[in-house]
């Protein structure tokens, strides 16, 4: 385990280091919260139908969106594909550790780190100036940590999986095209979840991403109250475990069949 901690450690530290791009995306990120905003506001004031979110909670929930951001699965970890393409693979290979836990803490690290410099001023600057509400109580904030941190696991474990199948592919292009759309849609990022069709609602509940940002934000809020917080966790760590497991299927059976050229 400490070897692991040391490659979480060391990632974590050097992308903290990237101030000025997490600095111009917290600003690209200020300035789609507020467009979001407005598209919301609205709809809110055209409508006189009852919406299953106040507007209130859906202004919280857009400024969560954006602080947390960068902890969405929505790119591949180009290192690892830079690795598999290469062949230098092989390197990580001789090293006296699972493959897959190597990549795994790896995606720990960077589902984390960019998100926190960006967070950090996006509450302060949203809860002072642009409406953003303090967690609902003690235990909704409680729950919100709680379930945001099985978020950056499953997170994790989504990433991996994408960057594993880099073993199949030519480029890795085309899931990294594919993830974006995916992920933003139904973990709640573009929408929120409740605000979705009632046809739809036992899919969304279902899929597991919206473990990644829903469900936290939803608990913090107190739209999920803090007494099912044990369930929505139990949701994020199965789900988890489930793609931990496929991608250390799909990691052996590219091991198997990987051929490196070379002297």
């Amino acid at each position: 385990m400490r070897a692991y901690w040391a490659i979480l450690s060391a990632r974590f530290r050097v992308l903290l280091q990237y101030r000025a791009a997490a600095l111009a995306g917290f600003g690209t990120q200020l300035f789609w919260g507020l467009i979001r905003i407005m598209i919301f506001a609205a709809f809110y004031r055209s409508s006189s139908a009852k919406q299953p979110m106040s507007y209130r909670e859906v202004v919280t929930y857009v400024w969560l969106g954006q602080a947390m951001l960068a902890m969405l699965p929505w790119n591949v970890d180009r290192d690892v594909l830079a690795l598999i393409r290469s062949g230098n693979v092989a390197y990580e290979l001789l090293r006296p550790m699972d493959l897959y836990g190597q990549w795994y803490v790896r995606a720990v690290a960077w589902r984390t780190a960019p998100a926190l410099l960006r967070a950090a001023p996006m509450f302060v600057v949203a809860m002072l100036f642009f409406a953003m509400a303090p967690p609902s109580s003690p235990a909704s904030a409680l729950a919100w940590a709680a379930a945001t941190c099985a978020g950056v696991l499953l997170a994790a474990a989504i990433t991996n999986v994408t960057s594993i199948s880099a073993f199949w592919t030519v480029s890795g292009e085309g899931i990294g095209m594919l993830l974006p759309t995916a992920v933003t849609i139904f973990s709640g990022l573009v929408i929120p979840l409740p605000l979705f069709p009632e046809w739809a609602q036992p899919i969304l509940s279902f899929l597991p991403f919206r473990g990644l940002m829903d469900v936290p934000f939803r608990l913090y809020m107190g739209h999920i109250p803090p007494r099912h917080a044990l369930g929505v966790l139990a949701h994020q760590l199965a789900w988890t475990l489930a793609i931990v497991a496929l991608g250390r299927c799909l990691i052996a059976r590219g091991l198997r069949r990987l051929a490196i050229q070379g002297g």
